[in-house]
């Protein structure tokens, strides 16, 4: 067995949070790579919803691979993945295939049999929507990465976890990262409204919520915070996508890294809460402005430990 291999034997799974943001998903896409992929993993399983983040984990764990569904090169065809040969001394090491998209123009079982035969050739195949396809390929992953309001990343064997198991945890908690998403777009908006005139701060995560981070106490209101946001919430404003960097907020266009990742409106989100005092991020001294999407019991208590009975 290869020393990788033998490293991670008893790894069962890991998760994350999963990042509000192309480029920080990117950036745990890369650290995913380095800490659970091996160079003998052939097939790569991701799981989440359209929008979730999944190409941006993969444009992290392997740079310059060519996404057949990346809106800049949308259409690849022939897909790659269909025509593998096999004694090419230029043919690509790792294909990727999203069978989503996929299915539309070819049978599942044609999916089904191509990403076989490219694995049992030594290729790579990084799958988008593995759960689909999982049953007519009756084998699991050797990776197979999970993204809803968490990233999960497990390295399954002959007992599991199977792909549905995944993808019943991330398609169900998908819908709080919306919201989370949304709630945090709405407080920078807020902010920017209220001409605070703050922009320098950076993003972090704590369950059902979010993490402004500064490196000075900043001079705002948070009271006067939360009921702006609230107000929008409210309304039922409705939220889109704008382009690439931009969202729209009823007929405002706001700055977002990850624009695809939201509610259709606020109204679906539950109330803000925000910490009415900044904390200070002993390390680092950061000051740090803690909102939550419903209520805050102990804000010592956000990240707690989710165990099954």
């Amino acid at each position: 067995m290869p020393y990788s291999a033998r490293m991670q034997k008893s790894h069962l799974y890991s998760v994350f949070f999963a990042p509000r943001g192309n480029e920080r998903m990117a950036d745990l896409g890369m650290q995913i790579a380095q800490q659970y992929l091996s160079p003998f993993d052939k097939l790569i399983g991701l799981v989440g919803v359209a929008g979730s983040g999944k190409s941006m984990i993969i444009k992290g764990m392997f740079p310059g691979l060519e996404l057949t569904n990346d809106d800049e090169g949308v259409n690849i065809r022939p897909l790659p993945l269909l025509n593998v040969d096999e004694t090419g001394f230029y043919t690509p090491h790792t294909y990727h295939i999203d069978v989503r998209f996929e299915s539309a123009f070819v049978q599942m079982h044609e999916l089904a049999d191509a990403i076989l035969y490219a694995v049992s050739k030594g290729k790579r195949v990084v799958v988008e929507h593995f759960d689909l396809i999982y049953p007519m390929l009756r084998r699991n992953a050797h990776l197979l990465i999970g993204i809803g309001e968490e990233v999960i990343v497990t390295r399954p064997t002959l007992f599991g976890p199977k792909p549905k198991e995944i993808s019943d945890v991330v398609f169900n908690s998908i819908r709080s990262r919306l919201m989370v998403h949304t709630a945090e777009d709405l407080c920078e908006f807020v902010l920017c409204k209220q001409g605070v005139g703050v922009h320098k701060y950076e993003h972090a995560d704590v369950r059902n919520g979010f993490i402004l981070s500064f490196g000075e106490r900043p001079n705002i209101d948070l009271e006067k915070l939360e009921q702006g946001v609230n107000e929008i919430i409210q309304k039922d404003v409705q939220v889109s996508f704008f382009d690439e960097n931009h969202i729209s907020i009823g007929d405002d266009t706001h700055r977002c890294t990850g624009p695809r990742m939201h509610v259709r409106s606020t109204g679906e989100i539950k109330k803000l809460t925000l910490l009415k005092e900044f904390l200070e991020e002993p390390i680092t001294e950061r000051q740090l402005l803690v909102g939550v999407v419903g209520d805050i019991d102990d804000v010592n208590d956000l990240n707690h430990l989710v165990l099954q009975a």
